[in-house]
């Protein structure tokens, strides 16, 4: 146990003295201060902080602020924050530029990036009567999956909380995973915490549950944004944990493909055992086909917000 909090110390001790380090590209900014970060404007919030796009130097950021308190387990989901997304190195994560640590608050200075996919569900595909086409939703599977491998084989870590908010798109069609403030160790994995609505038939009754959870996730999300609703009609939580766990696993509508069917019904498999995990799903045909393909999300993306714009429904 000492050992063990020795080592948390020092952890920290390292964090604490790399705050106002931000490495943007090339420029390397040292003895950054929270005031030299111009607000612009509000990006969002969630259950464990808010995020502001800020300018340093005519450079835009995207600045979450989480605050620090006297909870053990909050200020553990701070500091997974800083710890995952400062040391990886996976084209698919949301990359960092750095953090700042003042006495009450924690800043973490990332790359900007558009909107979420639950953003652009509710803002550009619902009010058009639109779907994302298959192509589109193959080009979202494909580096979910990849940077959740890459945090399972490099770091140990699931992310517990994969939902369309939680998947972030830019202007270029990139396609990257975000916020991993209830990201844990695989070994001290029986919470059950997260977006209920997403959470696994395991985590549902509080059980033992691995990186296969991430993936029951992954996979009403893909349903989700396949649809442009929620799979589980529910008022109440009883009404959704009855769902998830007594009722059949959702399925796709018909006019998908045999292949991407399959693929999902791997991922909504609800004995866990029989799940898929992330090397059995890049194996799977859909996959594979979908990581081969040319399909430009760049373009589709513009088609999306121009036609918006153009009917008079932009909010600037």
């Amino acid at each position: 146990m000492n050992h063990y909090q020795n080592e948390e110390d020092r952890k920290y001790e390292r964090i604490k003295n790399n705050s106002g380090k931000l490495q943007i590209g090339p420029q390397l900014y040292e003895n950054v201060k929270i005031d030299n970060l111009r607000v612009m404007f509000d990006l969002g919030s969630g259950a464990f902080g808010k995020v502001t796009q800020r300018v340093l130097n005519n450079r835009i950021l995207a600045v979450k602020e989480m605050q620090k308190t006297d909870n053990e387990e909050e200020n553990k989901r701070i500091y997974m924050d800083l710890q995952v997304i400062t040391c990886n190195d996976c084209s698919f994560i949301v990359k960092s530029y750095g953090y700042i640590i003042t006495f009450d608050h924690v800043y973490i200075c990332m790359e900007k990036m558009e909107m979420c996919l639950e953003k652009l569900n509710k803002k550009y595909i619902k009010p058009q009567e639109m779907n994302i086409p298959e192509c589109i939703l193959g080009k979202i599977t494909v580096p979910v999956v990849t940077a959740l491998k890459y945090l399972n084989d490099e770091h140990e870590i699931m992310h517990r909380d994969i939902k369309p908010s939680n998947i972030l798109i830019d202007l270029n069609g990139n396609i990257k995973l975000c916020d991993f403030g209830i990201a844990g160790k695989i070994i001290d994995s029986d919470e059950s915490i997260g977006c209920r609505a997403y959470l696994s038939p395991e985590r549902m009754k509080r059980s033992k549950y691995d990186i296969r959870a991430d993936i029951w996730s992954l996979g009403i999300t893909l349903i989700e944004l396949a649809t442009s609703k929620f799979p589980y009609p529910f008022e109440s939580y009883f009404e959704l944990f009855y769902a998830v766990t007594e009722m059949s696993a959702p399925k796709l509508p018909k006019n998908f493909s045999h292949d991407f069917h399959e693929f999902l019904d791997k991922c909504l498999e609800k004995d866990v055992e029989k799940r898929a995990n992330y090397n059995e799903l890049e194996s799977m045909k859909w996959y594979q086909i979908q990581n081969a393909l040319k399909c430009d999300v760049e373009k589709w993306l513009a088609n999306v917000c121009d036609a918006l714009i153009e009917d008079g429904d932009s909010e600037n």
